[in-house]
């Protein structure tokens, strides 16, 4: 045998090896490309329902945000009657009452101080008259208690 001989069969088991790498590289990438192909499929059946489970969940929600905002439009114009009728009693009735209210205090104040000869108002002190730069203390008026 000559060494071209043996140089071509050399290349030709080198050949044949490489091509047997490159069947079993092709077979699992065969096999992988099943294995994706089936998770695929997989996914896809199972996401087709859940997606549409997740529309009919924005649809629902959307109706509940719908009835939400008419609630809230309600309740505002609620809000702004119970303001305009608040404003309307308050100016209506306000000042009427609060003067009643001043009347009956002020009728009160002076006919409470009047009992027994008490002086009128709450000062405790006695009334003092003030002349010109000098002040005159008031003759007393309560008696004292014997203990």
């Amino acid at each position: 045998m000559s060494g071209g001989e043996v140089a071509g069969i050399l290349v030709a088991v080198f050949w044949a090896i490489l091509v047997s790498f490159l069947a079993v590289a092709l077979a699992r990438l065969a096999q992988t490309l099943r294995a994706t192909t089936k998770l695929v499929a997989d996914v896809t059946d199972q996401a087709v329902p859940l997606l549409a489970d997740a529309s009919s969940a924005v649809r629902s929600a959307q109706t509940q945000i719908d009835r939400v905002d008419a609630i809230a439009s309600d309740v505002q114009e609620v809000t702004s009657n119970a303001s305009a009728l608040s404003t309307t009693v308050a100016s209506t009735f306000g000042g009427p009452l609060v003067k009643v209210a001043a009347f009956g205090y002020g009728v009160r104040r002076a006919l409470g101080g009047r009992k027994e000869g008490a002086p009128a108002g709450p000062a405790k002190e006695p009334r003092r008259t003030v002349i010109v730069g000098r002040t005159i203390p008031a003759a007393r008026r309560t008696k004292r208690k014997k203990d």
